[in-house]
């Protein structure tokens, strides 16, 4: 399946990324060979896999988990302080998303 220059604007303009045609020209093979490759893995054979939300060691054996430990939090005053814009108990941030 090769991946029409149109439908990789129509996936740019999904993610809200303004792409020139140089881009285009760059990213279509790129996200073309992506979709190719999950293709092949779509082709394996996974009835006996058990669904599954992430991939994690035994507890044991990964040394990034850890045991939950109560610990002194920050109220809320104390988390504003830094801010440099605050509104009554929350911190005020610019807007980011626009949609036209």
């Amino acid at each position: 399946m090769a991946l029409s220059e149109k439908d990789a604007r129509y996936v740019a303009e999904l993610a809200h990324l303004e792409l020139s045609d140089e881009e285009l020209k760059i990213f279509v093979p790129q996200l073309d060979s992506v979709l190719t490759y999950v293709e092949k893995l779509n082709q394996l054979d996974t009835t006996g896999v058990e669904p599954m939300a992430q991939v994690t060691y035994p507890a044991a054996e990964n040394s990034s988990l850890r045991d939950d430990q109560a610990r002194k939090i920050f109220d809320s005053e104390q988390a504003l302080q830094n801010a440099p814009e605050q509104g009554p108990g929350y911190f005020k941030v610019p807007q980011v998303i626009e949609k036209e």
